[in-house]
């Protein structure tokens, strides 16, 4: 089995840890990094992980995960110079940094895997898109994918579709909580329980997610199998497309992709 280093424990960095753990690693195989002595502690108490400076870390892995926010993501590279000898695999899950930044910084030759996850990792349903770099070969792809499958899904493409998957996959689930957000709110205001109006859309949700995933149909034969002539639903579809609401997730979307795009110029 692999020794995997995630280099900081945030949400993400410690869902691939208990994501690991939960699929049968061995705790001595997973090393983690933190800012402090006391998140430190509550890992190894959570977990039973060994937690280590960024540089031992390093140089213990097999597979090195970088899970710190992008803007910290070359001050950490700079403090493990020397740390890296070149054959560990990098998967970087940091959103909007291409693999060359990661290939610039490194060894000559480093295999870098970009990755995208996404929150629902938490309860073993993400969407992790992966790319490999240069020097990625298919060895090093394996070894990657090998840490996302115990999360939920995965999936690899190009990297030039990477920024679209963060638009779409990565801030995904935040576009639906926004929308149960408006629908539960709505059921409050026509009277309903705040539980119940919660528990309604909480259900609903599941149950369509589920349908989009098993059903085969698409999305807008699911909407039409609800839709009946002069009926409830397609009133309120009528109102979602007077209130142009279509156009505003296609911009919200292309919003976040040129987000990325932006954080990818700003730490080149």
């Amino acid at each position: 089995m692999r020794t995997v280093a995630v280099l900081g424990t945030g949400k993400m960095g410690q869902a691939i840890v208990s994501g690991l753990l939960r699929a049968g690693w061995s705790p001595e195989s997973v090393i983690a990094t933190a800012r402090s002595a006391e998140r430190a502690a509550e890992l190894r108490e959570a977990y039973g992980i060994g937690v280590e400076s960024n540089p031992d870390a390093v140089r213990r892995a097999d597979v090195v995960v970088v899970a710190v926010k992008p803007q910290d993501a070359g001050s950490l590279l700079e403090e493990l110079t020397g740390a890296f000898d070149g054959t560990a695999p990098v998967v970087s899950i940091c959103a909007g940094l291409p693999v060359a930044f990661f290939e610039k910084r490194l060894p000559d030759g480093t295999p870098v895997v970009r990755a995208m996850p996404n929150t629902p990792a938490l309860v073993d349903e993400a969407m992790t898109v992966l790319s490999p770099g240069t020097h990625a070969d298919a060895a090093c792809l394996e070894a990657a994918l090998e840490l996302f499958k115990p999360l939920g899904r995965t999936l690899v493409v190009d990297e030039k579709h990477q920024d679209a998957v963060t638009a779409i996959s990565g801030s995904g689930p935040a576009y639906f909580y926004y929308l149960a957000e408006a629908m539960t709110e709505a059921g409050v205001l026509m009277g309903l329980p705040r539980a119940v109006s919660s528990e309604l859309v909480a259900q609903t949700a599941l149950g369509a997610a589920r349908m989009l995933r098993e059903s085969g149909s698409s999305p807008v034969e699911l909407r039409e199998a609800v839709e009946s002539p002069a009926g409830t639903t397609i009133s309120a579809v009528r109102q979602l497309e007077n209130h142009r609401a279509r156009s505003a997730v296609t911009d919200a979307i292309e919003a976040a992709r040129d987000r990325a795009r932006e954080i990818a110029d700003e730490y080149a």
